[in-house]
């Protein structure tokens, strides 16, 4: 059992077992980090209590919603967006290192509020001035995101936050109010001038749709993909009005409808649509390959190297767009047309483990379609579409047997091999394909499930945008 004893400074040391010292606080605390951590005290109302930052809560009946814009900046801006990309990386990386620094060295735990007073001394030291030349509210932002990625540390949803590289992270600066100025163009509405903070003139962006008319900008993230295009995400609070609901026309029930993801076909639906898998990274895989032994007979550090690199980034950046855009069409089809979508939980991560042993060849196959096929972000614009428009969507449980039960009959058959792609009922006879036939069974357990949410629920609620059958306790599975 951890123990506690108080030190003469008016520290706190827990003790637990072998580790004699596991966090430091009190006064002893304080010390730490300003005499070995250089992390000065609060200068600033010492009087008052210290009280933990709240975010900023919404409007009512307001939902954030992000707007992202092709930009074009001046290449005096560009010099000074990719200035501010490194300065943030820089600081990320430093807050990181000082959190482990004082928690491995010291047992002494930051915040952000430490991480921001370490960052006003490090961009008035001498070798570090040049932070100066970027907005201190962009620099704060990335100390925000550090702690974020903590905070989803410590409740065991993510690891541990890493040091981002410049090979690898991606370039992006997030402007809260006080770091742009947003002027709205009186006739075009929706639209306007964007000048971000350390920079003199507006950004040249593209508006291809505008803003929320009379919403002023929550945020900005401005931010480089590898292919070296500038997009500027603006976040905006808004209403969004729900979708009126789509009823059966015979008894006035909810119109639904199964969705069975997979690879022969990207999405199959209980009526037996199938949406075809586009395959983008199988259409462009030569081109790939060859652009790839292209790059790897220049030069490292050479210019036609990093143009080779340049190509090879612009075609992916091709093939994440279209999936991106298909995807979005898809869903956006599919939640219009139908009240209650009804998929299956399916563990991504569990899919694409990496290969080991025999067959580890084709199941990097798998693993390539899989990841191809953006089944995570097909679920992902799902789940926040329905949320948005007045839709249910019903996760059905992953061990449910949607593919070897029978919708005909309701009799369960053997474990089927990936490749079998059609089987006929031992029970019934029916003749069944496989995808139709997993896409029927869960939209009929996905009903199930929505009937007993919506008898338990009082009158006149509203039903849930979304149900998960896993956080249902009471409900057991239909065999």
């Amino acid at each position: 059992m951890p123990s506690e004893y108080r030190t003469g400074g008016g520290a706190v040391v827990e003790t637990a077992g072998k580790d004699e010292r596991i966090r430091v606080t009190g006064a002893e605390a304080k010390r730490v980090k300003r005499e070995a951590l250089g992390v000065p005290d609060r200068a600033k109302h010492q009087q008052r209590v210290a009280v933990p930052m709240q975010r900023r809560t919404p409007e009512a009946d307001t939902r954030q919603r992000v707007y992202r814009y092709r930009c074009y900046p001046t290449p005096t801006q560009a010099e000074q967006l990719i200035k501010t990309f490194g300065a943030c990386r820089w600081t990320y990386n430093e807050g990181l290192a000082l959190r482990e620094k004082a928690w491995r060295e010291h047992r002494v735990s930051l915040g952000f509020a430490e991480s921001c007073r370490a960052l006003t001394g490090w961009r008035n030291a001498e070798e570090t001035r040049w932070l100066q030349d970027v907005s201190s509210t962009v620099l704060q932002q990335a100390l925000r995101h550090l702690d974020a990625a903590f905070g989803r540390f410590f409740k065991g949803t993510a690891k541990h936050p890493r040091r981002k590289k410049k090979s690898r992270s991606r370039d992006s600066a997030t402007y809260v109010r006080t770091g742009f100025r947003w002027l709205e163009d009186p006739e075009q509405s929706g639209t306007g001038l964007i000048a971000l903070a350390k920079q003199s003139g507006p950004l040249r962006i593209r508006w291809s749709r505008p803003l929320p008319s009379g919403v002023r900008p929550v945020k900005l993230t401005v931010s480089r993909d590898r292919a070296g295009r500038f997009f500027v995400s603006v976040l905006a609070e808004e209403r969004i009005a729900p979708l009126p609901p789509v009823f059966l026309r015979d008894g006035g029930a909810p119109k639904a409808v199964g969705l069975d993801l997979g690879l022969t076909a990207l999405v199959t639906l209980d009526d037996g649509e199938k949406v075809d898998h586009p395959r983008l990274l199988r259409k462009y895989g030569a081109k790939i390959a060859k652009l790839q032994r292209s790059l790897h007979r220049k030069k490292r550090g050479s210019k036609n190297r990093e143009k080779a690199r340049q190509e090879i980034a612009r075609l992916y950046a091709l093939i994440s767009d279209v999936r991106r855009d298909a995807l979005d069409q898809l869903t956006t089809r599919l939640v219009r047309e139908n009240q209650v979508l009804v998929v299956e939980d399916l563990s991504i991560d569990s899919l694409v483990r990496s290969p080991r042993g025999r067959g580890r060849r084709r199941k990097a196959g798998l693993n390539r379609a899989i990841l191809d096929a953006a089944w995570g972000t097909l679920l992902r614009q799902l789940r926040y579409k329905c949320s948005w428009y007045g839709r249910t969507l019903v996760i059905v449980d992953r061990f449910f047997p949607s593919t070897r039960r029978c919708s005909a009959c309701r009799a369960t058959g053997p474990k089927l091999d990936l490749a079998v792609r059609g089987w006929s009922c031992g029970g019934c006879g029916a003749v069944h394909d496989r995808d139709v036939n997993a896409a029927r069974n869960l939209r009929e357990e996905g009903m199930r499930l929505y009937e007993l949410v919506a008898s338990a629920l009082p009158p006149g609620r509203a039903m849930p945008s979304m149900i998960r059958a896993s956080e249902m306790p009471d409900v057991v599975v239909a065999a």
